[in-house]
């Protein structure tokens, strides 16, 4: 974590995976989050991966660093706390509805320079999840070797929705700075998603194509790269880029005569062309895989590292936990003991590193209604008496 953010407070209502992230990556960077939310923990409170007591692991890495207040949405004076703590806090972050109690135009009656974020599914207000707008821009019909749709497991949607939300959240603020004025950014999710498509070029190459691109299972679009297997039955995949790691692969493979009678033969040079390498594929992928599968994997990769060719083995997410590079060696990590699950494990921190600042630990996600009492007597004003009744009435609730 690193205070590049200090002074910073937002209010977040929000569940699942977009909203909280957008939370989170603002947390991780200094700023004060507080999360609101039922008592007892929201729809997303219990979600899986949980731990044989039943506690999220998911929710609890999501959340880390936050400040929790639970209260009972389901009453008017609960509802009218959480637009209290908004208006008083001047941010806000969500994926409730655009209408209803938490609507914007609502909130800035009572507090004209609020900035919402706040994530949606579709634009028009109706609901969508992650794996539903990715089906409706037509990725799983491009993944894997076809005909059947792929679904990948992977949130994508989600996690630049809220990485979007966190830097919409910062550049609104820029803009209140400078005119004074408040505003709510929306971000849905199929914006995001059909948006991301158009600017990789999706939109444009299918309606000059006027096709979709064929299934191609692992090899990459347009570039030498797929999946090979070495000697030792290691599957990795390899992918150029430069013209550079074209010379480096050939050579590192002992390729150069089969690659120069294969070229004479086409009539093409692949030392500067991505297309070339890549429309000429199925003449190119059996010299590869031949001079990959007579190699054992450990060689192979001293040779590729040295050259500064690109390529990795496949590996299992429990390969991937313990592998010091990514995870025990990696400064983004450190060990939380104080986990809301008991469970202690590395917990990442901020993906970028500050060169100039020191990093600190991550900090645990909240207990749900941990900080609700400090929150309402700091950010209202409340005295101990008053939370005292709201916790009796179940209007408040605080960690057990």
């Amino acid at each position: 974590m690193y205070q590049l953010l200090g002074g910073l407070s937002v209010i977040e209502a929000s569940s699942f995976v977009a909203s909280p992230t957008a939370g989170l990556y603002l947390a991780q960077m200094g700023a004060e989050v507080i999360r609101v939310d039922q008592i007892g923990g929201g729809p997303d409170y219990r979600r899986w991966p949980v731990t044989p007591a039943n506690d999220s692991l998911y929710w609890e890495n999501l959340n880390r660093a936050k400040k929790s207040v639970a209260l009972d949405l389901g009453t008017p004076q609960g509802r009218e706390l959480l637009q209290d703590l908004v208006c008083k806090t001047g941010q806000f972050i969500t994926n409730f509805p655009a209408e209803g109690f938490l609507a914007h135009a609502k909130l800035a009656e009572k507090r004209p320079d609020l900035v919402t974020a706040r994530i949606m599914g579709w634009a028009d207000g109706a609901p969508a999840l992650d794996y539903t707008v990715n089906n409706a821009v037509g990725y799983p019909m491009m993944t894997g070797p076809g005909p059947e749709p792929v679904n990948h497991v992977l949130p994508a949607w989600d996690l630049v929705s809220g990485a979007y939300a966190a830097f919409a959240m910062l550049a609104a603020l820029r803009r209140r700075d400078e005119t004074g004025e408040g505003s709510e950014i929306r971000i849905p999710l199929s914006d995001v998603a059909i948006g991301t498509v158009a600017n990789l070029g999706g939109i444009a190459e299918v309606l000059h194509q006027g096709a979709n691109r064929p299934r191609l299972g692992n090899m990459v679009y347009g570039l030498f790269g797929r999946d090979f297997v070495t000697s030792d039955g290691v599957r990795t995949m390899i992918v150029v880029v430069t013209p550079r790691q074209w010379a480096n692969l050939v050579t590192a493979l002992d390729l150069e005569a089969p690659l120069a009678a294969l070229e004479s033969q086409l009539g093409v040079s692949f030392a500067k062309d991505d297309g070339l390498r890549f429309t000429h594929r199925d003449a190119l992928y059996p010299l590869f895989e031949a001079a990959i599968a007579a190699r054992p994997h450990a060689e192979l990769a001293t040779s590729f590292d040295a050259a500064g060719i690109v390529h990795s083995a496949y590996r299992t997410m429990l390969d991937a936990a313990h592998d010091p590079r990514l995870v025990g060696d990696n400064p983004m990590f450190s060990r939380v003991d104080t986990n809301p699950s008991g469970f202690a494990y590395p917990a990442a921190g901020a993906f970028g590193t500050v060169p100039q600042l020191d990093r600190s630990a991550p900090l645990p996600a909240p207990r749900n209604g941990q900080h609700s009492e400090q929150v309402l007597s700091e950010r209202l004003g409340l005295s101990s008496g008053e939370i005292a009744r709201l916790i009796d009435s179940k209007i408040v609730g605080i960690a057990s």
